[in-house]
């Protein structure tokens, strides 16, 4: 996929610009709530920015400036959600782009603006950085609605937010602000509306700009911490480590300080 901006389905868009992917859900007249189609499309954009080796960061957001993801379109259920095959089918979907996007080998972001609820709330914890609008509100319905939230999901949240939030998330089933958000550690910032995707920008590329082996490193690192001891694969960690100080960009890095200028590196 070029650089630009792509329509993959009527509901969602891709971009590549500066080893940045954006992926933008596009349905505001549902709040950007998800169907089957735009699952799938998700999963579709997601490995082409991973298999691209010109994207260094992706950047996960929704469409028209009231939600980022409002969890699924209840207006396709009877299509796609009408029978227990078809959920099974639909849980495996999404389940898929949440585990692709949280074992993602690149950092994400997702830019907050308005309601993230439910499918938005799982999406986000998915990702690496949360930045949010003062508007965000959060939330998962789960227990208004009757449903049951699994294991892979409730864990995803727990190892952002810890036990005794998300038992308060799950247990009330309310909305929380961006503030309080922020003080659970659910998102890394709330700024104001006009600044968010500004900051995003800016945070993006200043990923970009550093050493691609050294942030994935960082990344995968930080992932096998969060393991159980006897599940975390040092050997794989140290390998890791060993490329970033076996590679070009460490001595483009090394020369770059030492001639004071910035480094370019190339990820290799």
């Amino acid at each position: 996929m070029p650089d630009g901006l792509r329509l993959t389905t009527d509901k969602m868009l891709a971009a590549k610009a500066g080893g940045i992917g954006t992926m933008t859900f596009n349905n505001p007249e549902r709040r950007n709530a998800v169907s089957m189609e735009m699952w799938e499309a998700a999963e579709a954009i997601l490995a082409d920015f991973r298999d691209d080796p010109e994207v260094r960061v992706v950047v996960i957001t929704g469409a028209g400036g009231k939600a980022f993801v409002s969890g699924a379109d209840i207006s396709k259920f009877e299509s796609e959600r009408a029978s227990e095959e078809a959920v099974r089918a639909y849980n495996a979907q999404t389940e898929r782009v949440y585990a692709m996007l949280h074992g993602f080998p690149k950092p994400t972001i997702a830019e907050i603006h308005g309601a993230c609820v439910g499918g938005g709330t799982a999406l986000a914890v998915c990702c690496d950085l949360r930045f949010c609008a003062e508007d965000s509100r959060f939330g998962i319905p789960a227990a208004k609605l009757g449903l049951g939230y699994g294991y892979s999901g409730m864990k995803r949240l727990v190892d952002v937010i810890g036990p005794a939030f998300a038992k308060e998330m799950l247990f009330t089933a309310r909305l929380f602000s961006a503030e309080e958000a922020r003080a659970m550690g659910l998102v890394n910032r709330v700024l104001p509306d006009a600044e968010l995707g500004p900051c995003v920008a800016e945070c993006a590329a200043t990923i970009v700009a550093n050493a691609p082996l050294t942030v994935r490193a960082a990344k995968a690192v930080i992932n096998e911490v969060l393991k159980d001891e006897s599940a975390r694969d040092r050997a794989a960690v140290d390998a890791l480590v060993a490329a970033c100080f076996a590679s070009e960009d460490y001595i483009e890095g090394r020369r770059a300080f030492l001639e004071k200028r910035k480094p370019v590196f190339k990820g290799r």
